[in-house]
Formats: structure tokens, sequence, C-alpha cells
């Protein structure tokens, strides 16, 4: 495996570990006093702070206008729909819902790049999606986590939200690899604050700060710094040195995550059957990284025609 992929694979690992966190921690903050909309907002302005602070110690690198506006786009599937109706879907249902319902993410951005990118769907890829989705299933449905009940109008944004972060995967995969990360998130972030500040406003005005516990606090800036900024920052590097479909595969590691947070706060116990499950994620992420893609079957039969 080459040093691009490599980097591509840390990055999606660092990414999916920071968002693995990121549905416990967003629930205990939505029952703490924060709004779905609230946090939404907190996350896409403080991530745009973050970016753009952290671009003004890198050189300056020039975007075309073309660009800036597929930017804009690029914003609102992979920042404010996907975050937006994530957090609106998960005030509405209970954590292990919304870490099932992410196991469709793969299969998604499979179809969508076999339809859009003309990426070959091979019974390795197949194969791989499925070990994968066994895997993060037994995680899921085997913890102690899976209580409370959800509803159908919460599961149903975040099957929107894992729609939505999908087309993003795949229709933008040349921007981020034009783009460092840094520059394609500091706009990405812009324009999703631009879009959420006058929606969310009211309410962030009206929000008694000073009243909310000082771990609601804390939290939130956790939430913005962790499973945003940081998870945002690595993604690129994965999109810009992974296919689609191996970079969506990433999302079964969510529910190890999850696991294994609740193994070390004592809420859970590490098992065998975890143990196994973890093997099947990781081996299905290794089946999808070694199917070929559309460019090495197309360069195969221009050998084989020679």
């Amino acid at each position: 495996m080459d040093v691009a992929k490599l980097k591509g694979h840390g990055a999606m690992t660092g990414a999916e570990f920071m968002w693995g966190v990121s549905a416990p921690l967003g629930k205990v903050l939505l029952a703490g006093g924060i709004s779905p909309l609230l946090l939404t907002e907190c996350r896409t302005i403080g991530a745009a702070g973050l970016f753009w602070g952290l671009s003004l110690c890198l050189k300056p690198e020039h975007v075309a206008p073309k660009d800036l506006l597929m930017m804009f786009f690029a914003s609102l599937l992979g920042v404010v729909f996907n975050q937006g109706m994530f957090l609106f879907g998960l005030s509405h249902t209970s954590p292990i819902n919304a870490s099932i319902i992410t196991t469709c993410m793969p299969v998604v951005t499979m179809v969508l790049a076999a339809v859009f990118l003309r990426e070959p769907v091979t019974k390795l890829k197949v194969g791989g999606v499925f070990v994968s989705a066994i895997g993060a299933l037994i995680l899921i449905v085997g913890g102690t986590a899976a209580t409370g009940a959800g509803s159908a109008v919460g599961d149903v944004m975040v099957v929107l939200a894992q729609m939505s972060f999908s087309c993003y995967l795949v229709f933008f995969k040349r921007l981020t690899s034009k783009y460092s990360p840094v520059t394609l998130m500091k706009w990405m972030f812009t324009y999703a604050s631009i879009c959420i500040v006058p929606f969310s406003y009211s309410e962030f005005a009206a929000t008694e700060w000073a009243t909310l516990p000082a771990e609601v606090l804390w939290g939130t800036a956790a939430f913005v710094v962790g499973p945003t900024f940081i998870s945002y920052l690595l993604l690129p590097v994965g999109q810009k040195n992974l296919r689609p479909t191996v970079t969506a595969m990433y999302n079964y590691v969510q529910p190890i995550v999850a696991s294994a947070v609740a193994v070390w706060a004592g809420m859970d116990e590490f098992t065998i059957a975890k143990a196994v499950a973890v093997v099947l994620v990781f081996a299905g992420v290794f089946f999808v990284s070694k199917s070929k893609s559309r460019m090495e079957m197309q360069r195969e039969a221009r050998i084989g025609k020679a």
C-alpha cells in the first residue's frame, strides 16, 4: 500500500474516532439544555473561526470563483444538511437507532459512486460492505447502550443526514482533491454559518448561557473542537487519497469507538462477540480497499489488449 493511501486510511480512522463519540456526547448536550439548532450553530461558527485562524498561519491559497460556488453546495450537503438533520434526528430518537441507521451510508455511497462516477460494484466490494455491516450491527445490537425508544421522525432525519453526506463524498471528490483541507473547510463552514445564523440567532441571543451547567459548556466546546474541527480537518485527506466507497466504509468505525468508550466508562464489558465484530469491521474495510477501481480495471484491459 502506498504512502498516499496510508495517509488516507489514517485520516479516516482519526475522523471516525472523533465522530464515534458525537452521538452519545450530542445526546448528553441536548439533554443538558442545548437545542439541536443551537448546537449546530455553535459547531459551524466555532469550526469556521478555528479554520480561519489556522489558515492565517499557512500560505494563502487562491480559490477560483467557480470553485467558491461549488464549496457553497458542498457545505450544504457536507455540513448544513448533514449536521443539522443528524442533531435534529438525534433529539427525537435514541443513540442506538442513530448508530444502526448510520450503517446505511456505505451502501448508499457505493450505489452513488457506481451511478455517477462509474465505479465498478465488484463482488469484493459488496462482500466487504456486507461483512463490515454485520460487524457493526453486532456491536450496536449487543451493546448495553441499546436503551430508549426512537421515533419515526427522528429515524428519517438521521437517514436523510446519511444520504446527504454520501452525496457530498461522491459529488465533491474532485474539489477535495484540488484544495488543502484548511482552505476547503474554512469556506465550507463559513457558508454553513451564513445559512444557519439567520434561523438560529434569536435562539442564541435568548439563551441564558450563564445558567447552563459547566459540563454542558465544556462539552459544547469539546464537540466543536473534536467531532467538528479535527474530524473535518482530516476528512478531506481521506477523500483525496481514497475512493468514496472506501471513505464511507470507515463509518463502521463509529460503533467500535462507542463500544470502547462504554467499556472504558464501566457501562459495558468487552466480550468475544465484540472482538469478532471489530475484526469483521476492519476486514470489510480491507476488502473494499483492495477491490479494483474503474481506472485499475481500464488499465488492466488496455494491457490485455496490447
